[in-house]
């Protein structure tokens, strides 16, 4: 005789996005013609015809995912014509401060996507044109942190999951550097 074992996952509160600040971003960016509407919106795009025309998406998408923006705070919609009426889509503090993700997987994607022909944007620093780097900066240490150096430290104690008290994971890499996949090709 045998046995069908069904597992069942607890279904998951509509706040559980309130509990976990990359689920709260995801629901607003996260998917993949808002990222490249953003993406573009630092390259200097501003008009709706300038995001379609450069990204190709259909034109219900894009009034969606633009609508999607201006509610969350992370885009402003500004008129810049009266008749026809036209608008320019500029991003607000809220919008700007999601620079450092983008660049981020970005980064991933410069070492994990790309050919031998390496990445196809490179970002340098205005002022000298030096490349910049992205990095986490431990401001009493004075010192570069790198991504397996970091462990969560709940804001509030209650919401800390038992095992978390119990048994920090200690993850001890060699490298100062993760490697990339170019360096683990070799």
């Amino acid at each position: 005789m045998n046995a069908i074992i069904a597992v069942v996952q607890p279904e998951r509160e509509p706040s559980a996005a309130a509990e976990c600040s990359i689920a709260a971003t995801v629901s607003i960016i996260g998917d993949r013609w808002t990222l490249l509407i953003l993406r573009d919106a630092f390259r200097g795009i501003r008009r709706f015809d300038e995001f379609h025309r450069d990204l190709g998406i259909a034109r219900n998408l894009l009034t969606d995912r633009l609508g999607r923006l201006v509610h969350a705070g992370i885009m402003d919609k500004i008129a810049y014509q009266a008749r026809p009426e036209r608008f320019e889509y500029r991003l607000t503090r809220k919008g700007i401060e999601l620079s450092p993700s983008l660049v981020a997987l970005m980064k991933w994607g410069d070492a994990w996507m790309v050919g031998e022909a390496g990445p196809p944007v490179v970002l340098v620093h205005e002022s000298c044109g030096t490349p910049v780097e992205q990095m986490f900066h431990c401001p009493c240490c004075n010192t570069h942190v790198t991504p397996l150096q970091l462990r969560n430290r709940h804001q509030h104690p209650a919401d800390q999951h038992p095992a978390e008290l119990q048994h920090p994971v200690e993850v001890q890499h060699p490298a100062a550097q993760i490697p990339t996949k170019r360096d683990t090709e070799r």
